[in-house]
């Protein structure tokens, strides 16, 4: 669980780097989920409509403009606003992306009873490049989904694998993928490059939830509570190989994602180190050496160069 001022721990964070989620159950109070049900609902209004290009209705909820401040988000009397300003929830954010993100974009998912329709498998972005900033997606479910009944289905460690938007539209089965099955207020904070898709609906249920979409807008250094990180953040000599720490942030980036076979996963080690060492600050930062390695020899091959005389 988060510290005792909301925000996450280094440990916290190094999960987040190895999985790209966060999941935290039954975070935001029942009382409140029940309050925010028949605000989705009129929320859809706006949001459904214009997704396929139409109106919104005279009854829409006025929906905040991109790139506005997240605090100016929903203001009172908002069951939702309050929602997003939830000590806890606000802690959370603050640990990835800052304490007053931008808004990039919301939507109210809602899938009626018996929906047979699944979504394909994809990513919330056109194109990635390889610049360690990110964005997170925070999927708030107010309701409780069982088993069956349209939960999200999404692929743990894939955030770091640089594709397109619909790349993996073809993947149906993942080894390892999830299903989201949890209580009512439960929270899941995503990297944006997240491989997910929305499940069918099979139940007599309506399955909501709320997505929204949050930019930094400060350098994502170290804005967890960082009262555990001279204990856990390793040196780079921390290797599998060698010297092995088992209490590092290395110990948890070394995590073999369910489809990640063989050596598979040394690839993606080289991914979740060169994030860390951007959100720690730490330049030199490493697990098992890889990185390191790759760098000393491009440093040596560059000096090696024969240089042309003037």
């Amino acid at each position: 669980m988060p510290a005792a001022d909301h925000r996450l721990t280094t440990l916290e964070v190094a999960r987040f780097v190895v999985d790209g989620y966060l999941r935290f159950d039954a975070l935001v109070p029942d009382a409140l989920n029940r309050r925010v049900l028949p605000e989705l609902a009129q929320l859809a209004t706006t949001k459904l409509p214009q997704a396929i290009g139409l109106p919104p209705s005279e009854d829409a909820v006025a929906r905040p403009p991109s790139l506005t401040p997240l605090s100016q988000c929903y203001p009172a009397p908002s069951a939702l606003g309050e929602v997003l300003r939830l000590p806890a929830v606000r802690g959370i954010i603050e640990s990835l992306v800052g304490a007053d993100p931008l808004f990039d974009h919301d939507f109210v998912h809602m899938l009626p009873p018996r929906m047979p329709h699944w979504q394909h498998l994809h990513v919330d972005a056109i194109l990635d490049t390889p610049d360690p900033t990110f964005d997170i997606q925070l999927f708030y479910f107010p309701d409780a989904v069982g088993a069956g009944e349209g939960g999200t289905r999404f692929v743990p460690g894939t955030h770091l694998r640089r594709v397109r938007a619909e790349d993996v539209s073809r993947y149906r089965h993942v080894l390892g993928d999830e299903r989201f099955v949890g209580p009512a207020g439960t929270i899941l904070i995503f990297h944006h490059g997240m491989w997910h898709a929305g499940e069918a609906n099979p139940s007599d249920k309506t399955r909501w939830m709320y997505k929204i979409r949050l930019n930094p807008r400060v350098p994502q250094v170290r804005l967890w509570n960082t009262d555990d990180f001279t204990a856990h953040h390793n040196d780079a000599a921390d290797h599998r190989f060698a010297t092995m720490r088992f209490d590092s942030v290395a110990q948890v980036l070394r995590k073999e994602q369910k489809w990640q076979l063989g050596h598979e996963v040394r690839y993606d080690l080289v991914q979740r180190v060169r994030l860390w060492r951007y959100l720690s600050g730490d330049d030199r930062f490493d697990a098992d050496y890889y990185l390191t390695r790759l760098e000393q020899r491009a440093t040596l091959a560059e000096s090696s160069t024969p240089r042309a005389q003037s």
